[in-house]
């Protein structure tokens, strides 16, 4: 635990704690019914990310030797991204939008603005809630890329699952698997783009695949 508060490990942790808190806000300006004031809900997200990307400075390089972030190009990371990233768009749109969109319609933006806001929030806050942290606070507890690999995967999924109660269209067994595997291809395409080449490969993979929700 005490890598959570070495020096070296706190300037990074909070210049992106910042940056997480600064792209969230597009999204919470578009929140009308929110109880709280947008720089109170700010706050608490560079708080959150503060501990979120702590577990990772901590303890990705420590226990898995790759580095959090890095342009390495030799590794493939960034072409392996980008075809991935591109066929999923692509898939998602032509076969599982239509299913997607009639059962949580609420997930799709209208218009540039909420797309734009909804990928900054994403790319900035749920890879590091869904990847990025689970996966570097597994890896220091298991220390085996094996188990964090398969326990990331599984906490998406029931992220995903608990998500699927809340949506204001009733949604079918059949309906709902087919979300399922798709979640748990795209879980395990993301979370493996990690291991390969840290964060900038999952960001723009993450990216590539919000192509998909461009409204119209």
């Amino acid at each position: 635990m005490h890598d959570l508060i070495r020096p070296e490990h706190i300037k990074p942790t909070a210049y992106a704690a910042l940056a997480t808190a600064i792209l969230c806000l597009p999204r919470l300006s578009l929140w009308t019914n929110r109880v709280h004031p947008i720089w109170y809900l700010g706050a608490m997200i560079f708080a959150v990310g503060f501990v979120l990307w702590g577990f990772v400075f901590a303890w990705h390089r420590k226990y898995t030797g790759r580095p959090v972030f890095t342009l390495n190009l030799k590794e493939g990371g960034f072409a392996f991204a980008t075809l991935t990233g591109l066929g999923v768009a692509i898939t998602l749109r032509m076969f599982i939008d239509p299913i997607a969109r009639r059962a949580m319609p609420e997930d799709f933006p209208v218009n540039l603005r909420q797309w734009l806001a909804a990928g900054l929030f994403t790319l900035s806050l749920s890879q590091l809630f869904l990847v990025f942290a689970p996966f570097a606070w597994l890896m220091r507890l298991f220390k085996r890329r094996t188990i964090a690999f398969a326990l990331t995967v599984l906490f998406g999924l029931v992220v995903f699952v608990l998500k699927t109660r809340s949506a204001t269209a009733p949604i079918t067994p059949v309906v709902f698997g087919i979300l399922l595997l798709t979640r748990f291809i795209m879980e395990m395409l993301v979370v493996g783009v990690y291991l390969r080449g840290g964060v900038l490969p999952t960001l723009w993979l993450g990216f590539l695949v919000h192509l998909h929700f461009l409204p119209g």
